[in-house]
Formats: structure tokens, sequence, C-alpha cells
């Protein structure tokens, strides 16, 4: 911070810069010798390519940006002026604040630079807008907080950095290449080249032939991602080919492309029955899965870039199998998959596309679900899943990963008592890209008694940004039903979000910077069986007056399906609200009970769903309420159909008890937080359970 707070001072630059001073600050650091590494700077051990120096400005200097003929008239400037404020993170470049526009733009090495103007302030004028209503050219987040007076740190005696802490930082601030050029002038990344040729031909992918005559090539290119382990240190670098499938066309270099992939309440309902039982979840992970996939139709692409064969450059390659990027790789890789359960004795189940049961006797039974090239299986022989484990790794390249302990960006901890799910190394992470970390908390994702709605007449939001974080709020809610209500009502003005609609956005980062370490807890159990809870706001949507509903289902401990939703018609009554809400719990508890049929947990008896309405449970066991009723729509009817054939019991509970609640409306603190942990949300490693 010194180092940054020195740089704004010398050129007079406001503390709004704050942002783009640190990270020039970091940049320069990895640049410079270090004691923790013996003739080497921080960036040099991290790549292994010693770093150049002649890019190198000085932060807060003017230069000139040569503006592209396209861009401008014959009569104006070829040049605009602008602040220098450090390194592109985008990709090479310098950024550059641009005076005329008061945008951050990217801009090459072509730019002149005046060394006269000692310091900005003298020279020109600086107008910074508020971040929610700033725009800039560059992709990311480079907005800044307001000003405000940062107070001067007391002095402290300086520390030699640990290796650890230079690779942390050496993490902030190196992005993947973005193209074959940059990637192969580091050794990791020709390396992660390799072995993914190396995996492409131990695979037999493709054949090296002759140009054909009237058929099209399709192009690849190479992608870089650096892969993280769940405490944010490098996993492994991966380079993937892949097609440039965009330039398919349809009928011709495919036909059906559809592939599931397994629902997220499929997931949590395995998890759900694996804690209950004590069973153990592993993980495995198919390597380069698209591979695997053999093609129906003829596909020919390029050579890749740094792996064309010597005295063959003319020719082409012939696809045996998939490659990523292919319109019909998804598929054929399923298709692959599927095949090879099925050939194995695996029962597919009719529910889930994704979900395969094989059982022995009678008790014996090993389950596996599938999410494109991660799966994980549980059962409560030890024998069939580890011969099922060694069967795999035969016919397909996986790694063997252990036990389940990051799945899909959700932290998975297995104890003797349960199983505890959270998404923390995420919402530090989301929390960290909206600078909201360190933000002051609050107790609940929502203000009690404030009622949004589309035309508020506050100043519009930027509804990039705002889509961006209520999207990212939308992936949270896989392990933090305690938002989800909030999220499904801020996503109702993803169109046109305005400022308050932004602070309700901010606030619910507000609620995880204090709950970050929630998560659901899966209780070991007996003779336990599927619970559910219904509720309904009537009216609860200012706009069109529309209800809400939600649902929660359990195995009696942690819920592990819910789901908040507005209703597509208006209702007349709570007690039709009520219905609407009871027939779509009631959907989804038949499909539970299918799933955990297939799992071998039959339930024995109906289902109960809690409801708070005695006249919606009235009208789902009788049609007495005829001349009140007669207008709903038939689909919600068949509730009293499964009601008869005894497959679902409604029952009444009090309000007080109704956790449905929580995905309706707004609470005050103290329900909230009581129904939060009547759904299982807690804090993570709780002493007395794990």
């Amino acid at each position: 911070m010194e180092m940054a707070r020195s740089m704004l001072k010398e050129k007079g630059l406001p503390n709004t810069f704050w942002a783009e001073a640190v990270y020039t600050a970091v940049y320069i650091l990895n640049r410079c010798p270090t004691k923790a590494i013996k003739d080497k700077t921080s960036i040099e051990a991290w790549s292994g390519i010693k770093p150049s120096a002649k890019h190198l400005r000085v932060f807060g200097s003017i230069c000139y940006i040569h503006v592209p003929e396209e861009k401008r008239h014959k009569l104006e400037d070829k040049t605009v002026r602008g602040i220098f404020l450090g390194y592109s993170t985008q990709s090479k470049g310098y950024q550059v604040y641009n005076l005329q526009t008061k945008k951050l733009i990217i801009s090459d090495e072509n730019v002149a630079w005046n060394w006269n103007d000692e310091k900005v302030e003298k020279n020109i004028h600086i107008s910074i807008q508020q971040p929610e209503e700033e725009t800039t050219e560059v992709p990311g987040e480079l907005h800044s907080p307001p000003q405000q007076q940062t107070p001067s740190p007391k002095s402290t005696p300086r520390r030699v950095r640990s290796l650890e802490d230079i690779y942390e930082t050496c993490n902030l601030a190196i992005l993947e290449p973005e193209s074959f050029e940059a990637a192969s002038k580091q050794q990791v990344w020709v390396k992660a080249m390799e072995e993914e040729i190396k995996m492409i031909e131990k695979n037999n992918t493709w054949d090296l032939v002759d140009y054909p005559k009237d058929k099209d090539i399709i192009g690849v290119k190479w992608v870089y991602k650096t892969k993280l382990n769940p405490d944010g240190t490098i996993q492994k670098h991966k380079a993937r080919l892949v097609a440039k499938g965009y330039s398919q066309q349809p009928g011709v270099d495919y036909n059906e492309t559809f592939a599931p992939v397994a629902r997220l309440d499929t997931i949590r309902a395995l998890i759900a029955l694996a804690a209950e039982k004590g069973w153990n979840i592993f993980q495995l992970d198919v390597k380069s899965a698209f591979l695997n996939g053999v093609l129906q139709e003829e596909i020919y692409v390029e050579q890749p870039q740094g792996f064309i064969s010597k005295g063959n450059e003319d020719k082409v390659l012939r696809l045996r199998k998939a490659l990523y990027g292919l319109k019909q790789a998804p598929r054929a890789w399923y298709s692959r998959i599927d095949q090879y359960f099925t050939d194995h004795g695996f029962r597919r189940s009719k529910s889930e596309p994704t979900l395969y049961i094989k059982t022995q006797g009678q008790y014996d039974t090993l389950i596996v679900s599938l999410y494109v090239d991660d799966l994980i299986y549980t059962g409560n022989n030890m024998k069939m899943m580890t011969e099922f484990k060694e069967d795999m790794m035969k016919t397909f390249e996986m790694t063997d990963l252990g036990l389940m302990n990051y799945f899909l960006g959700i932290e998975v901890s297995q104890k003797k008592k349960g199983i505890f799910i959270c998404q923390k190394k995420y919402t530090e992470a989301l929390l960290k890209k909206f600078k909201m970390s360190g933000c002051k908390t609050v107790t609940t994702p929502l203000v009690t008694k404030e009622k949004l709605q589309k035309d508020d007449g506050a100043p519009d939001a930027d509804a990039s940004r705002y889509r961006s974080l209520i999207g990212s709020l939308l992936y949270l809610t896989a392990t933090r039903p305690d938002i989800t209500y909030a999220v499904s009502l801020l996503s109702r003005f993803m169109q046109k979000p305005s400022q308050i609609h932004f602070g309700a956005a901010k606030r619910i980062l507000r609620y995880l910077q204090g709950t970050k370490e929630f998560g659901i807890w899966y209780k070991t159990m007996t003779n336990s069986s599927l619970l559910g809870y219904t509720d309904c706001d009537l009216a609860g949507s200012v706009d069109d007056m529309k209800s809400t509903s939600g649902y929660a289902f359990s195995l009696g401990s942690g819920i592990f399906s819910w789901a908040s939703k507005k209703h597509a018609t208006v209702a007349q009554s709570t007690a039709e609200a009520e219905y609407v809400a009871a027939a779509e719990a009631t959907s989804q508890a038949i499909w539970l009970r299918r799933i955990l049929a297939e799992m071998r947990e039959q339930q024995d008896g109906p289902t109960t769903i809690y409801c708070d309405n005695k006249s919606t449970i009235a009208m789902t066991k009788n049609p007495k309420h005829h001349s009140r009723t007669k207008h709903i729509a038939i689909k919600y009817h068949f509730i009293k159909e499964v009601e008869t054939t005894k497959k679902i019991k409604m029952e009444y509970c009090k309000t007080e008890e109704q956790v449905a609640d929580v995905f309706t409306k707004a609470l005050p603190r103290t329900r909230f937080e009581q129904f939060r942990t009547m759904i299982g949300v807690k804090e993570i490693c709780i002493k007395e359970e794990c």
C-alpha cells in the first residue's frame, strides 16, 4: 500500500485510482528481486520465463493514444490525451484513462509519452463517475469505490515475504495466455499442450489424411486454463484443443446435440441419502471426456498450431472421435458413457437420465451420478464400489479423486455424523469480485418492509454488472437456500435494474460477508422419510400482484430440494394461492419419491407435506368449494388424485413452524434465523455435531 500511495501522490492522482495503483505495484514487485528466491524474480519462479522491463512506464504519466482511422473523421485529432494507469489484465497493452471519454481503455504499445507534466492536477481536470454508473470498454471489474481518505498506517518492521506469499501474489497478477504465440513462450503451457496432444493421439481421435474435395475443414484453436484447488492454490495448467464448432452446418456436420446433465436436486438427494445411511461418497474425473465420444458424421479439422506434421503441412485430420467444441461432442460422450453403464449391469433412472443404479441381491446397492466428466458414486458395498472404480479406470483415462470434497464448486466435508456442503471459497471470491470484502455485515438478506418494483424512480444501474452479480448469486443458492427468495426476487429486474435494485443485491453480499462459512448440514439418521413444506405469499409482486410460492423437502435433517417461484397467474384468494403452491410442491414430491425409490429408498406410506392454510387442505381432500375453485387451471387439480391414492398427505402446521415461509417473503431477523436453522443451514463444522 505504501508503494501505491506514493505513486498516487507523486502524480497528484485522486484516491479513486487506488485499485489500479495497487495492481501496478504488485505487477512491478513481481518483477523485482526478492530474498526468498535467489537469482530470480517472483514472476520467473512462477512461469519459468525471465521478465522484460522494456515495457515498464511511470504510473500516472500523461500519454497520447492513437485513434484508428475507422473511429475518427478526417479533421479529428489522430490522438487523444490520457493517463497511464498500469498494465492490462486482459491482453498485452497499457491501461489508460481516456480524458476525453472519461473511461478506462486498453491501448497497445503504440503510445506517445509526455514526461514533462510532473503532476496531472496542474494540467487537467479529472471527473470521476460513481462506480454503479461508471462504464468502461475494458471487460471485467475495473470500477473503483468512491473517493475516501485513507489513514496513514503505523510504521511496522518490514518482513521478508515467504515463497507462499509470493505465489499467492503472482496468482492475482498473472492470467492465462490468450493465444498460442503467448503460450508457446511459457514452459508450463508448452508441457500442457504436449499432454493434450498425447492424450488425443492415445485415444485414436484422428487420422492424418489428404485434403478432401467438397468437404469443409473446421478450424481448431488452443484454450488455456489454470485450475485451482479448493484453497485457491494452483492444481494444474490445462491446455485444451477445441474445434471451432460455430462454423459447423446443421444437417451436414451434425444432427442431434442434446446431452443431459445431473440436476442439483438429484446431487443433493444423493448426498442427503448417503449422509442418512452413513455411506461415503467418492469421486472420479474423466480426463478429456469428450474425446471418448464416437462420431457418426464425417468431420475434418486442420492440424493444430505447434503440432503440424513435418512434410505433411497440406494434409488435414479426419476425426474418428469427438473434439471439444464440436456441436455433437457432449451427446457423443453421453452416448458412450451411457452404453458403458448399460453393458455393466447398471439401470438408468427413468426420472433422471444421469443417475445410474446397480444392485446385487436384496440389499447391496451402488449409485452413480454423472455431471459431464465428473462422477460421484456411493453405496453400501465397498467391494462393488472398488470394482466399479477399477473397471472405469481401465476403460477410460481417469483421475481417482478419492472421497468427494470439492464438486462443481461445492465444498463437501464428510464426517462420522453427517455431511456438510458449502461454497465458502466461491463466496469469498464473489465478495472480492464486487469489492465487498470486509464490508459491514447485516443479519438478513432483505429489508423486511421494503417492496421492490420495476419502476421505482431511481437512476438506472449498470445492467451488465447487475446481471453478473445476480447470476453469481443464483449459483450460490446451490448450498444457500436462505438467499433463494432474495435472489429470485432480484432476478425479476434484470432487464432494467435501478440503483435501488443494485443496493438490494449488495445487501445480499453484506449478509454473505457475515455468513460465508454457512452451508447445509445433513445428519446421519435412522428411519427417516421424505418430508415437505409448502407456503405462498399472496400478491407479493407489486408490479403485477402475482403470488410467490415456495417449497422445501428433506429426509429429516437439512433440506435438499427447494424452490421459490412467482405464479404464472393472479390468485383471487389466499386459499387459491396456497392451493397452486401445494400443487407445485406435490409435483416435486412425486418426482423425489421416484428418485428415492430407484435408489432403494422406497417411501412407506404417503409423503407428508405441511401447509399452514386449512382451506387449502380442505380443497385438496374434497370438491365442496367448487364455486370458488372452478376457474383454477386443471393441471393444479391433480393434487386431489395423489391425495386419494395415498402418495402424498397434506397436513396442517402453524405459521410459526412453516419453514417454507423463508422462500416466499422477506422475514424479520428472529423468524428468519429460526427457519434458517430448521432447514439445516448452519455454520461450518459445528463441534458438537461434526
